[in-house]
């Protein structure tokens, strides 16, 4: 299985504001949508209810154990001594493979944090009334609003507190720049949000936050397309069922890639020929497409691809690219998710390689099409189309997603073939 990091939001408030509330029917939204979503609880306070005197998990750490996983049906948690208090940074990168993570509390994580502004909570109604005011004096969101909270809070003589201020208590716990949405019912919240730019939400508004954060921060879902394409004069066959380590070569591309498919599409012209697959692999709902175009081409095998895909990410591969790489495609979708590029394609001296990249199906499908009903069969044009932003992705980078290299070796003769699984049997 590999790895995929997941990406994670912030909800955050103050003491009493709902936060729990809104995060559980957060929690409930996504899933219904079928999203896989872990969840973070941050204390304040040291210390939690599972693990009090009397429960095992406490008996345990007490005999000398530094972690401890409780487990039963349906449930684990986990309990560990630390020296100093863990990063939020540390803990998202400990629950992989989630489509988000949702964390309550920690309001320094430096993720993209939901702000909770509550009209119940007199804390909220303090803050939101900072929030206004910064906003009406076209602060920026970076400014430390703990001044503002001191200058509230002086005394008729003009001089600072020295003790507990709750004024200047909200205006260290307030919007920052990470700050992406508010849930509020304060209208002073609101307004600062307007002048602010930052979308606001009802409180009972959970499916337009859901919805938000579908289209902003959700793992965006990738369809790996491995082209079979038909025959291949060389081979004498087609590659897809040329023998490789005692196995037909497109098992070996389907168990390397499938681990982050979120769907997984071969296009071939010999459907037939590997209808074997789906009783080999029933889980994976493997869908065999045929080319859309009668002629051959890098171009028009790549509108194959895209048009065949259902989700907005797409990595393609050729079924001889015997080492193909998933954690590379990992690599490539977090780039592409960060930077918005319509493509990320591996790079060298000799340029582009347009297999075993990653395209944005929204921006790459049309203009494929385009060039490919003017009959363009070379890929290289599309990489030149001005209106296409690609990102080249060195060599380190590939190395440094996937260390052994390879990604890119392919077989087009049985003698290069023999040489690959030769060496593969070797290692």
């Amino acid at each position: 299985m590999i790895d995929i990091p997941s990406p994670a939001v912030a909800i955050v408030g103050r003491h009493n504001s709902g936060k729990t509330t809104l995060i559980e029917q957060l929690i409930a939204e996504l899933c219904g949508r079928g999203l896989d979503v872990g969840s973070i609880k941050h204390h304040s306070h040291r210390g939690f209810d599972i693990d009090y005197p009397g429960k095992d998990s406490y008996r345990h750490r007490a005999a000398g154990a530094t972690e401890t996983v409780i487990a039963a049906p349906g449930q684990v948690a986990r309990i560990k001594t630390v020296e100093e208090e863990v990063e939020c940074s540390e803990l998202v990168r400990s629950m992989p493979n989630h489509d988000i993570i949702v964390v309550e509390g920690y309001r320094k994580s430096g993720l993209p944090s939901i702000e909770i502004m509550r009209a119940g909570n007199e804390a909220d109604c303090r803050a939101a009334a900072l929030f206004v005011e910064a906003a009406r004096a076209g602060l920026p969101l970076t400014t430390d609003f703990t001044q503002l909270g001191r200058a509230a809070d002086k005394d008729a003589s003009g001089a600072s507190p020295t003790t507990y201020s709750a004024e200047a208590d909200a205006a260290s716990k307030m919007p920052s720049s990470n700050t992406v949405a508010v849930v509020t019912d304060i209208p002073d919240a609101r307004e600062a949000t307007a002048l602010y730019g930052i979308p606001a939400f009802d409180l009972a508004d959970v499916a337009g936050l859901a919805d938000f954060l579908g289209e902003h921060y959700v793992r965006p879902r990738v369809s790996v397309v491995i082209q079979a394409g038909g025959e291949s004069r060389r081979m004498g066959r087609s590659k897809a069922t040329v023998p490789f380590a005692g196995r037909p070569l497109i098992c070996r591309l389907v168990e390397r890639l499938a681990p982050v498919a979120d769907e997984l599409i071969i296009t071939t012209n010999e459907a037939d020929n590997l209808g074997f697959l789906a009783e080999e692999y029933p889980e994976l709902a493997i869908k065999l497409v045929p080319d859309a175009y009668p002629e051959r081409g890098a171009l028009p095998g790549l509108y194959t691809a895209l048009s065949a895909a259902e989700n907005p990410y797409v990595a393609v591969v050729a079924c001889d690219m015997v080492f193909a790489s998933a954690r590379l495609v990992v690599a490539e979708a977090l780039a592409m998710h960060e930077t918005g590029a319509d493509v990320v394609a591996p790079a060298n001296k000799h340029g582009f390689e347009p297999l075993h990249a990653l395209y944005r199906k929204d921006t790459c499908a049309p203009a494929v099409h385009a060039r490919t009903e003017r009959g363009e069969k070379r890929v290289q044009s599309f990489f030149d189309d001005p209106d296409i932003t690609v990102l080249p992705f060195a060599q380190e980078r590939v190395l440094e997603a996937e260390p052994r290299g390879g990604c890119f070796i392919n077989a087009n003769t049985p003698e290069e073939l023999a040489r690959i699984e030769h060496s593969y049997l070797g290692e």
